[in-house]
């Protein structure tokens, strides 16, 4: 039983902590991850990538451009340096100094360069100018890793890909879905327990639930329509009023009503 919508009694949390360190059963984890994700469809229906892009080499550069820096300072810089360097011709054959500057404010911009002006000579010299839309052609190109090629296959191709960063990575571990540490590995393991065609946007909806409510430091707890199936419920504050405050995104005075604190949305950010 729960002491109100999504919040489990402490009993409740101590007993699924212990079933999931235990080891859960294969039907159990499966069970509580069908709940979850269908929680998450319903807390983020708008759920997407959330760096803007146009075509599939955008893309690519945005998500370079992502390294240790916001999506929202990302969006900033790339309209105008889209518009500049359209091919990957042009990033092939950019001044260097030139193409520092437009991407100075994502930080870390001389390294940066090195892979952009690298990822166009490639795309010209190994694939005719054309990003391919293959996981082991991207992952030969300057700057792009597996979770960059996955980003790109699943938003920019349609090909099913789970983006496993910082956020994704945290979550399904807190969750209790995986207890890997390597990104590759947590990759296939949650692989087997998604449905393929859904790899793309169960990623976006652990990445906005990372970013909102299930804070590295301090998760809002006790405002997480996901607490009862969650085997780390308590990490964060328990306490409603508490957790509301931490509560972050556009999307808060909805998820603050999925779990039973409409009356609090007007309180903290």
């Amino acid at each position: 039983m729960s002491t109100s919508v999504g919040r489990p009694t402490p009993r409740a949390a101590a007993t699924l902590a212990a079933r999931v360190a235990a080891g859960e059963s294969p039907l159990g984890r499966a069970r509580r991850v069908g709940r979850i994700l269908r929680a998450l469809a319903v807390a983020y229906p708008d759920a997407h990538c959330e760096l803007d892009f146009r075509t599939p080499l955008d893309l690519a550069v945005a998500t370079i451009l992502s390294a240790q820096c916001t999506d929202e300072r990302v969006n900033q810089v790339t309209p105008g340096l889209f518009a500049a360097y359209p091919t990957a011709a042009d990033y092939a054959g950019a001044d260097r100094t030139e193409l520092e500057e437009r991407i100075r404010p994502t930080g870390f911009y001389r390294n940066k360069t090195n892979s952009l002006i690298g990822l166009g000579s490639a795309v010209v010299e190994k694939f005719g100018g054309e990003l391919p839309n293959r996981l082991e052609d991207l992952v030969t190109l300057p700057g792009i890793g597996r979770k960059t090629a996955n980003v790109i296959l699943g938003n920019a191709f349609g090909i099913p890909g789970i983006t496993v960063d910082t956020h994704f990575g945290r979550l399904v571990r807190r969750w209790g879905w995986t207890s890997e540490e390597d990104p590759v590995k947590v990759e296939h393991e949650i692989g087997e327990l998604v449905p393929k065609r859904d790899w793309t946007i169960v990623s976006h909806y652990v990445i906005f639930h990372g970013r909102r409510v299930c804070h590295a430091r301090k998760p809002a707890c006790g405002a997480c329509t996901l607490a009862s199936d969650c085997p780390a419920f308590g990490t964060g504050p328990t306490d409603p009023a508490e957790a509301a405050k931490l509560v972050k995104g556009v999307e808060r005075p909805h998820l603050l009503e999925l779990a039973g604190l409409g009356d609090l949305a007007g309180d903290g950010r």
